[in-house]
C-alpha cells in the first residue's frame, strides 16, 4: 500500500540504507537480504497527524511507542498550543537525535496567550495585528500550519472572525488548520460549522481534529457532522478529519468546569469558588457537564490517570473518590469531588462518554485519518491510548 489512494497492489520491494529503490517485479535482482512478506501489507511509515510527542521526546528519543506501530513522522503543536516564537524550540529539536521525523504546528491559543492573556474580551486592532505577525513568523521558522483549542481557554475566548485572521497569514504558506473544536457535544454541529467556515473564509485546508461524539444525549450526531463535511467538500472547501480509536476522551480535569470560571488561570478559578454564589453557579454548569457532556452520565466513567500531587488517584474514578470522602457518588457530590482535586493542582483524566458507533462511522468516512493524540510516554508510565493506535485500527 503505497499511501496515494490506489488500491494495493502486490509487488515486491528494494531498500537501500534508508531509501526505496524499486517497486515492482524484481525477481532475480541481486540482494544482501531477502524478506519473505508474502501476504503482509508493506507501507511507508505513518504520519501522526495529531501528537504532543514533542513534550516528553528529550526524555524518550527512542519514542517506541510510535515506532513500533510503524509512525514515522509526529506532527506536535495541537489543540491551538505550540512555543511562541517557536524557531528555538525547533532549534531545540533538530539537536536532539531522535527516532522520528517531528514537524508543529503554531498554536492559535498559545499567540493569544502571548499577547491577550487568559482575559474573555475580544482583541484590539493593535493586539489582532501583533497575533497576526506572530503566526506568520512561525510559518517562517517552520510551522506546517495554525492549531487552535476553542474548548480550551484562551482559544475558547476567541471569536471565529480573529482566528480567520490568522488563518489568511497562514493560508500563503500553504498552511492548513486544525481545530480541536469549540464544543464536542450538545453545541457540535455549530462547531463543525465553524471550523469549516474558518478554512473557507481563511482560504486554506481545514480539519476537525480528533473528531468525536461526547456525551449520551449527543450520541448518533456523527451522521451530521459526516453530512456537514460532505456538504462542504461538495462546494469546494478542502475539509478533512483525523481522530483517535477510542469511545474515551483524555484531558485535564478542568474539562470538568465551565470555561467562563478559569477566566485568569487556576488562581481566578480558586478565588471564584470561595465566593459561595459564585460556587453554586459553577457546581450547577459541572452538573450539566457530568450529566450530559465528558462526564458520560455517571461520575464513574471519570477515571483519573495521572495525578502530581497523590499518584494514588490514578486509576481511580471520580465516583471512587466521592465515595472516599463517605458520601454517594450524585452529579452534585461528585462536582465537590472534583473542585478538591483541580485546587490541590488537577489530575489528566479519562472520560468515558463516546459511542462506539460514532467512533466507526467517523473512521468509515473516506476523509478520515487515524491520529493519536498521544505523548512520548515510556512504557508503564502513561495512558495505554498512546501504544493501542494499531491494534485499535485493525479491530475496527
Amino acid at each position: 500500500m503505497d499511501g496515494t489512494g490506489n488500491p494495493w497492489y502486490e509487488a515486491d520491494l528494494a531498500i537501500r540504507g534508508d531509501r526505496i529503490t524499486a517497486v515492482g517485479r524484481l525477481a532475480g535482482r541481486p540482494a544482501n537480504q531477502i524478506i519473505n512478506a508474502r501476504g503482509l501489507v508493506v507501507a511507508p511509515g505513518f504520519i501522526d497527524i495529531h501528537s504532543h510527542g514533542g513534550r516528553g521526546v528529550a526524555q524518550n528519543p527512542a519514542l517506541e511507542s510510535a515506532v513500533r506501530q510503524g509512525m514515522t513522522t509526529l506532527i506536535e503543536g495541537n489543540d491551538g498550543g505550540s512555543p511562541v516564537p517557536l524557531g528555538p524550540a525547533l532549534d531545540k529539536l533538530a539537536a536532539t537525535p531522535t527516532s522520528i521525523n517531528i514537524g508543529y504546528f503554531i498554536g492559535q491559543g498559545a499567540i493569544r496567550r502571548n499577547v491577550v492573556g487568559l482575559v474573555n474580551r475580544k482583541a484590539t486592532a493593535a493586539e489582532i495585528a501583533r497575533m497576526k505577525e506572530l503566526a506568520r513568523q512561525g510559518m517562517l521558522d517552520g510551522a506546517f500550519g495554525l492549531s487552535t483549542g476553542l474548548f480550551y481557554i484562551p482559544g475558547n475566548f476567541t471569536p471565529t472572525e480573529e482566528v480567520i485572521e490568522l488563518a489568511k497569514v497562514v493560508a500563503p504558506f500553504g498552511g492548513i488548520h486544525v481545530s480541536h473544536m469549540r464544543d464536542e457535544a450538545a453545541g457540535i454541529l455549530d462547531s463543525v460549522r465553524e471550523t469549516i467556515r474558518i478554512g473557507e473564509e481563511g482560504g486554506l485546508p481545514t480539519q476537525l481534529t480528533h473528531h468525536k461524539i461526547v456525551g449520551r444525549p449527543n450520541w448518533g450526531r456523527s451522521t451530521e457532522t459526516l453530512e456537514l463535511v460532505e456538504q462542504a467538500r461538495a462546494r469546494g472547501v478542502d475539509v478533512t478529519i483525523d481522530q483517535y480509536p477510542y469511545t474515551a476522551s483524555h484531558t485535564g480535569s478542568s474539562a470538568l468546569f465551565p470555561q467562563w470560571a478559569q477566566e485568569g488561570g487556576s488562581k481566578a478559578l480558586a478565588e471564584r469558588l470561595k465566593a459561595p454564589d459564585m460556587r453554586k453557579r459553577i457546581i450547577a454548569e459541572m452538573i450539566i457537564l457530568l450529566r450530559d457532556n465528558r462526564g458520560g452520565g455517571d461520575p464513574k466513567n471519570v477515571q483519573f490517570s495521572r495525578c502530581e500531587f497523590d499518584p494514588s488517584l490514578a486509576g481511580k474514578t471520580l465516583a471512587d473518590v466521592t465515595r472516599a470522602r463517605s458520601l454517594e457518588p450524585t452529579f452534585e457530590n461528585a462536582a465537590n469531588a472534583a473542585i478538591d482535586i483541580q485546587l490541590k493542582g488537577g489530575c489528566s483524566a479519562i472520560y468515558h462518554a463516546i459511542r462506539e458507533d460514532d467512533v466507526e462511522r467517523i473512521m468509515r468516512s473516506p476523509w478520515t485519518m487515524v491520529a493519536s493524540d498521544g505523548e512520548a510516554p515510556i512504557f508503564g508510565k502513561a495512558s495505554p491510548s498512546t501504544f493501542g493506535i494499531a491494534a485499535s485500527c485493525a479491530r475496527a
